[in-house]
């Protein structure tokens, strides 16, 4: 790459563009964009991820952002916990399982999980064995 493709490449990336954006305005190879902002440690050099932008959506205090990673919504595990209980109904519940439990009979729903057998631990000990541990 020559100087001036590197200042412009920087310049767009200061602005927030990603790699993408960057090969179609530079015409330069989205990958060789990608390797040199990676080699000179810009590639995490993204407007807008200063604590100040972001506020816990629980509490609202500020929540540190890293950059080049996801955006974190939540100051800590609690915050996530108690917004999410209070929010269930924005909460998309798709892969719901429904069974049978083969010991005790009695019916149940797995979230998530479409192999599951058993109702609860109990009725897997005795289903296999006998009800001894």
């Amino acid at each position: 790459m020559t100087p001036e493709e590197i200042k412009i490449i920087d310049n767009l990336r200061a602005r927030g563009l990603g790699y993408r954006k960057i090969a179609g305005q530079t015409g330069i190879s989205e990958n060789t964009v990608k390797s040199y902002l990676r080699k000179t440690k810009k590639a995490v050099d993204l407007v807008g991820q200063n604590t100040d932008d972001h506020k816990c959506l629980y509490c609202g205090t500020p929540v540190k952002q890293h950059p080049g990673r996801k955006l974190k919504k939540f100051c800590s595990d609690a915050c996530r916990n108690k917004w999410w209980k209070e929010h269930q109904n924005l909460v998309k519940r798709s892969a719901n399982y429904y069974f049978t439990c083969p010991t005790c009979g009695k019916e149940f729903i797995a979230y998530g999980n479409e192999r599951r057998k058993y109702c609860s631990h109990a009725c897997y000990i005795i289903d296999r064995f006998g009800g001894v541990r």
